[in-house]
């Protein structure tokens, strides 16, 4: 997932140089929103190890 949200900022700073703003805007609110996405799963999954007693990875 991490992969997705560089290939999304990568594309909004690309489009951004180019003058694109709208596609520029769209790919950074996609990134944004992957990002958030990432970082819920994140927490969940490490919440769930901390619950099953198992040390993280």
């Amino acid at each position: 997932m991490l992969s997705w949200i560089l290939t999304f900022l990568i594309v909004a700073l690309i489009a951004g140089l180019l003058g694109f703003t709208g596609i520029a805007g769209a790919a950074a609110g996609i990134a944004q929103i992957l990002f958030f996405i990432f970082l819920v799963l994140l927490v969940i999954s490490l919440l769930a190890a901390a619950l099953r007693g198992r040390p993280p990875v």
